[in-house]
């Protein structure tokens, strides 16, 4: 499975378990959110007020 932008916060983690370090380091605490399961990426960072192409290139996925 592809992990992009349009993906979950939880599919993230559970592809890329090491993404939950640089979701902490822009000061999200996606990792035991309940949100996270469907949250998709991209409104994760609307919400939070995180540029999406600063998060996806950080957490090395498509936007």
């Amino acid at each position: 499975m592809e992990i992009t932008a349009d993906s979950t916060i939880y599919d993230l983690l559970k592809a890329k378990p090491e993404s939950a370090e640089v979701l902490f380091k822009f000061g999200m605490g996606c990792v035991g959110c309940a949100i996270a399961r469907g949250e998709t990426i991209r409104e994760a960072a609307m919400v939070h007020g995180i540029p999406l192409e600063e998060l996806v290139a950080a957490l090395g996925i498509k936007a």
